[in-house]
């Protein structure tokens, strides 16, 4: 309480807006990752805030995937702590039904988020020990400035937070229709057109499939080599058949069986584990560039009324541009911190060390490993502030007891 005194008397605007004092941790974000830590911190006994800028959980699900879209991975493998899928959900749950998950997810753990929040800045008071997250909360048209003053700040915003648009020449004289993946539901409005996707990656190559069983012609740009493997072997995943063989095989073995499968020199796993790079898991696309109903195109030089110019010279006609670029971290627009997380949007320790910054700062969900990395964060985290949460606790209610004895001794 006396820190919170010096944070009043150093800030004089302090009461002339809202402002709110979180008896526990702020989590930023009620994604996968924002869910799981609040889940964690629930089973441990602690209270938390979670903010979030949409009207919804798990946003980037709920408005900006395409509707073909299913988990990659089996269930098992993306199932967040203490609760796992329904027994009757498919090996690989569709879009839909991961999102009925994680709203029963949040419902079972009593996750309320405070909705149309965007935070604004975040910033350790060294003064006063606490962190000040700033939000602007939106109502129809009417906005308000909130503070939450808090000891432990959550990270939860992810990679995925900010579309990618690259600065391409010529893109704004196009004239047909541009979309980022994100906005791209289904290839049944490019029926008939011929569509440039630009990236090939998963969100890619699944929308250049899409777009080919919407009777549309896609050309995909692949500027460098990419792994493409099958999304299962056998019958089983090709994932879990990773996992498996890494229980007894080094990295670099597990990466020489995997290149059997794959493209190029440097195996799947290998590059996911150096530069986070994810392998393409094949659903159907390969089989369409085999056929050249996929068409297969280098990097572009430039766009021009309708056109598309490729780097070796080559000119397309095209109808409209999917650009399959990718998302970023959204955390330095905000987060007004220089010792953990990088210029980047990611903290500077390797994975597994990422998840814990000083101060009371924690990242859950930056690992570049998916649902699993985030969940292994979120136990993490809850179990850390949980030890001290508790200690705190104990100590409370010893003080509490002395104090009850020494008034009954009064009388």
């Amino acid at each position: 309480m006396e820190n919170l005194f010096r944070l009043v008397d150093q800030d004089q605007d302090f009461f002339q807006r809202k402002w709110t004092l979180v008896n526990g941790p702020v989590i930023v974000g009620a994604g996968p990752s924002g869910l799981a830590t609040a889940a964690c911190l629930r089973e441990q006994g602690v209270s938390f805030v979670v903010l979030e800028r949409a009207e919804c959980i798990a946003s980037l699900w709920q408005k900006r995937t395409y509707d073909r879209l299913k988990l990659h991975l089996p269930k098992q493998f993306c199932q967040l702590p203490k609760l796992p899928f329904p027994e009757d959900f498919p090996e690989y749950p569709t879009k839909k039904q991961f999102i009925e998950y994680l709203e029963s997810y949040a419902k079972h753990f009593d996750i309320n988020p405070k909705f149309n929040e965007c935070v604004q800045s975040a910033r350790y008071d060294e003064t006063s020990g606490f962190w000040r997250v700033k939000t602007v909360v939106t109502s129809g048209s009417n906005k308000t400035e909130i503070e939450y003053i808090c000891r432990w700040l959550v990270v939860a915003t992810g990679e995925n937070a900010e579309c990618v648009v690259p600065d391409i020449e010529g893109l704004a004289e196009f004239g047909g229709e541009v979309v980022h993946a994100c906005e791209y539901k289904s290839g049944e409005k490019f029926q008939g057109q011929k569509v440039l996707v630009v990236g090939c990656g998963n969100s890619g190559m699944e929308v250049s499939l899409d777009l080919c069983n919407h009777s549309a012609s896609p050309s995909m740009v692949v500027r460098s080599s990419v792994h493409v493997l099958p999304r299962e072997i056998f019958g089983k995943s090709t994932f879990e058949l990773a996992v498996l063989m890494l229980k007894w095989l080094p990295i670099w073995l597990v990466d020489k069986l995997m290149l059997v499968l794959a493209w190029p020199s440097m195996g799947p796993l290998e590059l996911k584990n150096t530069e986070g790079k994810t392998p393409v898991l094949d659903t159907g696309a390969l089989e369409k560039i085999r056929s050249g109903d996929i068409i297969v195109v280098p990097g572009i030089k430039r766009f021009s009324l309708g056109q598309v110019e490729l780097v070796n010279g080559e000119k397309l006609d095209i109808d409209s541009v999917v650009l399959a670029t990718g998302y970023s971290s959204n955390v330095p627009y905000w987060l007004q911190e220089g010792e953990f997380f990088s210029n980047n949007g990611f903290p500077k320790a390797p994975f597994p060390h990422g998840w814990k910054g000083n101060a009371g700062l924690y990242a859950v969900g930056f690992t570049k490993r998916g649902l699993s990395g985030a969940s292994s964060d979120a136990m993490r985290i809850a179990q850390d502030i949980g030890k001290v949460w508790k200690e705190e606790t104990k100590q409370q209610k010893k003080r509490t007891i002395a104090c009850h004895r020494r008034c009954i001794s009064q009388f």
